[in-house]
């Protein structure tokens, strides 16, 4: 797959097939379909999807990477952080150590808000931002021990959801961000704003469109997080209202060199036909990039002489 000076970067992520970790969030396809599948549109790696998905351990996930050609490029890892100064990590310990031995580059953490799940909103007050910085710099210190880089997550329903709570963490820690353009739109950031404005802080990039009628919807209380994404909130790359080619020439022009994780989240409500299903969604991404943004990138080349 030709995609520029993109190939080699681009990702793929189990959730854009319709695997997530959330209860109840609809029909889970097996993992030898979605990394076929994966490696049948050329992408390089994937990122690890829930525990156990890919294996029940270390070498399992090995194994069936190196059976399609894959490697790990990441896993996302909710800790809840901003509860008390010294809040157990014993779980996101191991997480950490599973992601190291299978081969992971990236931690992509979430600021999770804890049981009430993806629906739930935190506004933190003066302590529990401070609670939430010394542990990430706690987690953080395990991760670099063990090779990887960590990024902090933008999410929707966890502590670092809103444009303020977003530039809030910028101010106060220098933690690298996961520049999800689909979360930080929801969430009410401008997240090519963000690569304009803050280039240097982006260590991984999620990749989705957003309709913007549904995101309006859901964010008036019109139905939960995982009818929003039934309800067709995200949209291949180029089939929704915002510009993902602009995130991406900005954030090349400022010399970033990480992931593109193509990761459009699904929820599915069975298993499709033969020839139907999330790859199609998938697919239509990876035609935008190669033919509305990697133009895009020339034209910038071109422009700089």
């Amino acid at each position: 797959m030709d995609l520029g000076p993109l190939t080699g970067r681009v990702a793929g992520a189990p959730i854009s097939w319709g695997v997530c970790e959330a209860p109840g969030w609809g029909h889970e396809l097996p993992a030898s379909l979605v990394l076929a599948q994966m490696a049948e549109l050329g992408l390089a790696a994937t990122e690890l999807g829930p525990t156990g998905y890919l294996g029940a351990d270390t070498d399992a996930v090995r194994a069936t990477l190196d059976t399609h050609g894959l490697s790990l490029v990441g896993g996302f890892l909710p800790v809840t952080l901003h509860v008390g100064a010294e809040v157990d990590l014993t779980e996101a310990d191991a997480a950490i150590r599973t992601l190291a031995a299978a081969g992971s580059q990236v931690v992509v953490l979430a600021a999770d808000a804890g049981p009430a799940g993806y629906d739930s909103k935190v506004v933190l007050d003066e302590d529990q931002w401070a609670h939430l910085v010394h542990n990430l710099d706690r987690v953080r210190a395990l991760v670099t021990e063990l090779g990887m880089r960590t990024t902090l997550h933008p999410h929707v329903g966890t502590a670092i959801e809103s444009a303020e709570s977003v530039r809030q963490l910028l101010a106060r820690s220098d933690v690298p961000l996961c520049l999800d353009t689909g979360h930080l739109a929801v969430g009410g950031a401008d997240p090519l704003e963000l690569a304009k404005s803050a280039p240097e802080r982006v260590g991984h990039v999620h990749l989705k469109d957003v309709r913007n009628e549904v995101a309006a919807e859901f964010n008036a209380g019109a139905f939960s997080w995982v009818d929003a994404v039934r309800r067709g909130l995200f949209a291949p790359l180029g089939d929704g209202d915002l510009d993902i080619a602009g995130v991406v020439v900005e954030l090349e022009r400022a010399g970033f060199t990480g992931w593109y994780v193509l990761e459009q989240d699904t929820a599915l409500g069975g298993a499709p036909a033969v020839g139907e299903g999330p790859v199609n969604d998938v697919r239509r991404s990876i035609e935008y990039l190669r033919d509305t943004v990697v133009p895009a990138l020339g034209a910038e080349v071109n422009d700089r002489g």
